[in-house]
């Protein structure tokens, strides 16, 4: 997935030779690979967001997620651009992405009932991360845990990319 992506151009390395896949990923990150992964669409307008700042390298990004219905804050008027993106945000990205942007009909949800931490996703991450889960691209760990309060991180962006990518 990491060749995949990089190769793609989806995903660069923290350097020229270091991809770095156990870094976590951000929200501006995880916008930005989508931006790209949709072929970096002319943006018109700015981002409304208050912390994001033009001249940062997600800007573009975060506008067209943002005038696409892709990208929502975390509260009025804040994106959070540099806060680890959770996998029930990275959920909710991608499922965004699919049916509002590339206008797709997403498969029936599969329930989450089984995870033991099933409880803790929150209410507007529930039908994106059953989507993610029945789509195969949020699978849990293995534990019975989902991990739906837990961060991405750079290798794990690499496979939704690339499932993503494959898939839709």
């Amino acid at each position: 997935s990491v060749a995949a992506v990089t190769e793609q151009g989806l995903m660069t390395g923290v350097t020229g030779s270091t991809f770095a896949p156990d870094v976590t990923t951000t929200r501006g990150m995880m916008v930005t690979t989508l931006y790209r992964l949709a072929g970096e669409p002319q943006v018109e307008g700015t981002a409304t967001f208050q912390d994001v700042k033009s001249s940062a390298y997600y800007a573009n990004a975060v506008a067209w997620a943002e005038a696409n219905g892709i990208a929502k804050g975390i509260d009025t008027g804040v994106f959070a651009p540099n806060a680890p993106v959770t996998r029930e945000q990275a959920a909710a990205f991608a499922y965004r992405y699919v049916t509002a942007y590339l206008g797709k009909t997403p498969v029936p949800g599969a329930s989450l009932g089984g995870f033991q931490d099933a409880g803790l996703v929150s209410d507007y991450a529930a039908e994106s991360l059953s989507w993610a889960h029945a789509a195969g691209l949020m699978v849990g760990y293995g534990d019975g845990f989902l991990g739906p309060k837990d961060t991405v991180t750079r290798a794990q962006m690499a496979k939704l990319l690339t499932l993503l990518a494959q898939n839709f």
